[in-house]
């Protein structure tokens, strides 16, 4: 007996890929030459078996291929077969019996908005719970108002239309999510220098903290050994378009999880500006017994002329 091939999900294969290659339905109409409406019922489920010709030209569309496998009989037992749309570079998964494209899936597929309808697949959606959540809430910015007192109604969802800010946004979620922390030994520097970065799985550097650990007993005098270790953070770097994204704290706990491993229990620095409330948010405390940054600004007058030659 042979059993049928499980059906590939066109609809959503058509959606995902759609969102890879960031096209609206009219843009990929436009590029692949299938009118928009026909689009449209694909991806709703309503064209129950489109041409061949027109996934075709949709996927060649987005730069994908469709592969085609035989199926092989192995012990009178029918293995593989079927049709699938597969991207360039990326396999075909299959769940639950069902074969789709392997492609992430489009993440807001489940909000719709006020009259049934999914929001646009290439853009990304999210549920709005208060104003901060809506773009259109201009007003929230400025205004602590209560709910009644609201100048427009919040709707279930929303989403961005500027293609640079989703370009970004997409970026922050990839490098908060694929971001790893190591302790980087260099040859030559001293064991006392520590060095943190935070990097993307390509090797791309996106924040570095460094420390050193304070030599106690060569400012008091001692026995070196009586005097506890102690650490000094000169810095904490991340890139500007990585910061509130969780790697200066990604950093900052590996340091942590280093000085426990070692027995270290204190880490003092010096910071201003935003590197305090960073800090603060980390568990730092205000130390009065550790030297304050100060500074001196001497009185100059900037005249019109060059300085004094001193004759």
């Amino acid at each position: 007996m042979t059993q049928t091939s499980p059906r590939i999900d066109l609809g959503r294969t058509i959606r995902a890929m759609r969102r890879r290659a960031d096209l609206s339905q009219r843009e990929l109409a436009e590029k692949s030459g299938v009118p928009q409406a026909t689009i449209a019922r694909i991806e709703s489920g309503r064209a129950v078996d489109p041409r061949f010709r027109t996934i075709e030209a949709l996927v060649a569309a987005v730069q994908g291929r469709i592969v085609m496998s035989v199926p092989t009989v192995n012990g009178g037992r029918e293995v593989g077969g079927g049709t699938e749309a597969e991207p360039v570079g990326h396999g075909v998964v299959g769940e639950g019996g069902q074969k789709t494209c392997g492609l992430p899936a489009v993440p807001h597929d489940e909000l719709r908005d006020a009259v049934g309808r999914r929001y646009p697949a290439h853009l990304d959606a999210w549920p709005v719970h208060e104003p901060k959540d809506w773009p259109g809430a201009w007003w929230a910015d400025w205004y602590n108002l209560p709910p009644e007192r609201w100048p427009l109604p919040l709707p279930e969802a929303t989403y961005e239309r500027n293609r640079g800010y989703r370009d970004r946004r997409r970026r922050a979620e990839r490098v908060r999510r694929e971001f790893s922390v190591r302790q980087v030994i260099e040859p030559g520097r001293s064991a006392t220098s520590w060095r943190f970065v935070a990097e993307l799985p390509d090797g791309e550097l996106v924040g570095e903290l460094r420390a050193h650990e304070r030599t106690l007993h060569l400012a008091y005098g001692g026995d070196e050994s009586v005097w506890p270790r102690d650490l000094v953070l000169d810095g904490v770097l991340v890139a500007g378009e990585h910061r509130r994204l969780g790697v200066g704290r990604g950093l900052l706990d590996a340091l942590l999880r280093r000085m426990a491993e070692v027995r270290i229990g204190t880490v003092s620095g010096i910071a201003e500006g935003p590197g305090v409330n960073f800090l603060a948010a980390c568990g730092f405390r205000i130390a009065a017994h550790r030297p304050l940054a100060m500074c001196l600004a001497l009185p100059v007058s900037p005249g019109p002329g060059p300085p004094p030659s001193g004759r």
